[in-house]
């Protein structure tokens, strides 16, 4: 059996992305390796804990969404889905946009940079695991058991990992979340009976009628709309799935309409073809989330090789931390696009939490105020956490003078050829002292898929118990709710939202 669907550009891809979901969730193409399986489960469970410290802590975006989908409970003869920590049912699409605002609010879940060298797909399209919700409420409607839940996580993963492989939303200003979309739209759908035509009718939708544009991100300082855009995006995904179901005809092979996002901005070089071909794994161990990277705190993706940076001087040179009037100096040297995403000149002076963990220059000064005042170092002692984020952080004076002395710099075609493969960064201080410090080339820095340092594991369960804790009374059962998910019940995943969040 063939470990891998070829949807050439010449195909009809919406309604193959369609026959390949049906096919995948009934067993017909094989099974994922064991790996696979427990790295999705290790991606969710992280997840879990960035939405239920975000309900816990009142973020403002999730608790509107929340409030809103408690107004859509449904009857006892409805189909419905739970929320995170409640046992009330609502309307699918209303669970999913609230439970995945949660997931995503901190900006702190997984991500993918769409990088395969062997297979040729290096478009290199952002990414982020924030779509788990459409699966466990489409598992929780259709009574999956949780090897069968994870297993639909797996397939929403695969649609919009390859498709960030082969396609740069970015390069055309729209946001990367419509590759989530599309992937939400094709599991939610499988997982509850759609056909493949049916499939495709809710892709066309998707595509046809929600496209979000980058404006969401841009701005002096950042809104709700940036950590809600996943959100958005799933629930007119699993909105247009159910009038697909309901009869509900959309746009048919949108991948290959000539006035849709993808042919419109890159013209097919084949007559009545898509830009792209695009391969999907069926089995085997070779599947996109594999290649996917974890972020260990609360922080843009693309700061991960300067903070490593900070890790690796701090724990050379531990006397940097006796005395913070000595930096005169930190340099930062990356490549595009981080430079002009968190080294945009509008985020030095962030006065929101959602410019600030987009802004490399407070990452960096915050870390360096908490080492100064802790006197220690290391991924776990300097983990950055919501509180990291609130009005007195902002404003912290130490902060915000370490932030004037961060000089960023982006360092051309040396640095941009290595990204995506890495995150090509030299951070370099200059020191009352010590003099001259350089953390050399990070290229993979802790929680990337290609980081060998072998403390992941243990790193990610910190961090969940570290935010996890501020809401619930009882970490520990948490954290087994959310573990050995292959070896969970349908009655168990059904009750999985299940526990009580402190403030909810």
């Amino acid at each position: 059996m063939p470990s891998e669907v070829i949807l050439a550009r010449t195909d009809n891809q919406a309604r193959g992305i369609g026959q390949f979901a049906v096919d995948f969730l009934s067993g017909k193409l094989g099974e994922p390796a064991e790996s696979v399986f427990q790295k999705v489960e290790q991606f969710h469970l992280d997840s879990i804990a960035c939405g239920v410290s975000a309900l816990a802590c009142g973020a403002n975006a999730p608790k509107v969404l929340r409030s809103e989908a408690l107004e859509y409970a449904t009857a006892a003869t409805q189909p419905g889905a739970p929320l995170f920590g409640s046992r009330v049912k609502v309307m699918p699409e209303k669970a999913v946009v609230a439970n995945s605002s949660a997931v995503r609010e901190w900006d702190a879940n997984g991500t993918n940079f769409g990088y395969n060298p062997a297979r040729g797909a290096t478009r290199g399209e952002f990414g982020h695991n924030d779509f788990y919700p459409v699966a466990v409420a489409a598992a929780q409607l259709r009574g999956f058991d949780g090897r069968q839940t994870l297993k639909a996580m797996i397939l929403l993963d695969e649609i919009r990992g390859r498709l960030a492989e082969v396609f740069a939303l970015k390069d055309y200003k729209i946001d990367h979340v419509v590759h989530g979309a599309i992937g939400s739209a094709a599991t939610y759908g499988a997982a509850l009976g759609a056909t493949p035509e049916q499939i495709e009718s809710a892709i066309g939708l998707v595509v046809a009628h929600y496209i979000p544009f980058r404006a969401i991100r841009a701005g002096h300082q950042l809104s709700d709309s940036k950590g809600a855009s996943a959100a958005i995006s799933s629930e007119v995904a699993v909105l247009s799935m159910r009038r697909a179901m309901r009869g509900f005809v959309g746009p048919a092979d949108i991948f290959r309409n000539p006035q849709a996002i993808f042919c419109l901005f890159e013209k097919p070089t084949q007559k009545h073809a898509s830009p792209f071909d695009l391969a999907l794994s069926t089995s085997g161990d070779d599947f996109a989330v594999m290649g996917m990277h974890f972020k260990l705190g609360l922080y843009e993706h693309q700061s991960a090789g300067a903070i490593q940076g900070v890790m690796d001087l701090l724990a050379k040179h531990p006397k940097i931390l006796d005395d913070a009037e000595k930096l005169k100096a930190v340099r930062i040297t990356i490549y595009e696009p981080a430079f002009g995403i968190i080294g945009d000149p509008a985020k030095r002076d962030p006065r929101t939490r959602q410019s600030a963990d987009h802004s490399m220059v407070y990452i960096i000064a915050t870390l360096l105020r908490k080492a100064f005042k802790q006197r220690q170092a290391g991924w776990r002692e300097l983990m950055l956490v919501p509180g990291d984020y609130d009005q007195a952080s902002l404003f912290d004076p130490l902060t915000r003078r370490i932030m004037e002395r961060i000089e960023f710099r982006h360092g051309g075609s040396e640095y941009d050829d290595k990204y995506p493969d890495g995150i090509p960064t030299t951070l370099e201080i200059e020191h009352g002292d010590l003099g001259s410090l350089s953390s050399g080339l990070v290229m993979y820095p802790e929680g990337h898929a290609r980081n060998t340092s072998g403390n992941l594991t243990a790193l990610v369960e910190y961090k969940f118990r570290a935010l996890a804790a501020l809401g619930v009374k009882d970490v520990d059962a948490l954290y087994q709710r959310f573990t050995g998910v292959s070896k969970k019940s349908p009655a168990d995943i059904a009750n999985l939202y299940d526990f009580e969040i402190l403030g909810c």
